[in-house]
């Protein structure tokens, strides 16, 4: 049985950039063009028909949602070319274009984003919401704790970073269901970047010491919990995550794919476990990475990230193209 690090060896690291950048400048042709689904389509056509050129036995576990609710990519979905027992079998997490209303609007922070993991790897969960809490590399274990309140967990960072509670600033998506933990942070003075999407690139943020960001709060999508867990196994940093339920069908759905505690706090080395590659590719210019650019003379640049958990290694992709 070949190891772990064999499986992805045999999936180029560099073959992930290039189904990102596929994705990214498909959806480039829609910044600000006020079409989500449109947008989101075309970063779905193109990652399914960069993914479908690897010779891969792929699994989608996160992906555009269930089958009948996502024509392509959906969860369970299989990618590749490589016929099965043949070709490495991989796990695969997914968002074709992490912030269509970015895009839509030409708003900062768009990406196409991607996770690969042996077989078993990822969480697969369901298409929910997630309450998360994540933190930077450089900390105590479990210096974090979704079960602690907002003062409990800023203070414990603050004391280890060796500043005030008030010089912490926290990452938070601007949304009213969040206005509780924004009220408390603001109470114990912090500074908070509020973000109008895109919560991959939040969570990463706090990763990156130019970003300013120590921490991410807030409840956001599941399956962008899973991806930005897989960046963190890659470059470091603590995730805390807890499945969020509406009502009986969201509980029926977890069940489904085999979710049995619906109260667990997940760890981040239980979102994404093993060996992991990550890599994403800029759509609209952000903090984390610059977005796709048209030139004169028929040319076009594409900026990305791909990192490695095995061997801790990240890559800064900057590649120049011709259009057509």
């Amino acid at each position: 049985m070949p190891k772990s690090s064999d499986i992805l060896d045999r999936v180029l690291v560099m073959e992930m950039v290039r189904v990102t950048e596929a994705a990214a400048v498909s959806a480039a042709n829609l910044i600000g063009r006020g079409d989500e689904k449109a947008a989101d389509a075309a970063a779905v056509e193109a990652m399914r028909a960069a993914l479908n050129k690897l010779d891969i036995c792929g699994t989608v576990v996160i992906g555009e949602g269930e089958r009948d609710e996502a024509p392509m990519l959906f969860i369970g979905e299989k990618v590749g070319c490589g016929g099965e027992g043949e070709a490495p079998a991989i796990d695969i997490a997914l968002d074709p274009l992490e912030g269509t209303t970015i895009t839509a609007k030409a708003g900062p922070n768009a990406l196409a984003v991607l996770a690969i993991a042996e077989k078993g790897n990822l969480l697969n969960a369901p298409d929910v919401y997630m309450d998360k809490l994540a933190v930077g590399p450089g900390y105590s274990d479990n210096i974090i704790d979704l079960d602690k309140t907002v003062l409990e967990n800023v203070s414990a960072v603050a004391k280890e970073k060796g500043v005030a509670p008030a010089d912490i600033i926290v990452c938070v998506l601007d949304r009213p269901r969040h206005e509780k933990i924004i009220s408390e942070l603001r109470q114990i003075g912090c500074g908070i970047m509020l973000i109008p999407d895109g919560d991959v690139a939040g969570v990463i943020a706090t990763t990156d010491e130019e970003t300013t960001v120590d921490m991410y709060m807030g409840s956001g999508g599941a399956p962008e919990g899973v991806l930005a867990a897989a960046a963190l196994r890659c470059v470091g940093g603590q995730f805390k995550g807890r499945l969020l339920f509406r009502n009986d069908d969201e509980r029926q759905r977890a069940y489904k794919w085999g979710i049995e505690d619906l109260d667990k706090i997940y760890d981040l080395k239980e979102l994404a476990t093993g060996d992991v590659i990550f890599a994403a590719t800029g759509v609209t210019d952000g903090s984390l990475l610059e977005g796709v650019k048209k030139l004169r003379g028929g040319k076009m640049t594409t900026e990305s990230v791909v990192m490695r958990a095995s061997s801790g290694t990240v890559r800064w992709v900057k590649s120049e193209q011709q259009l057509n």
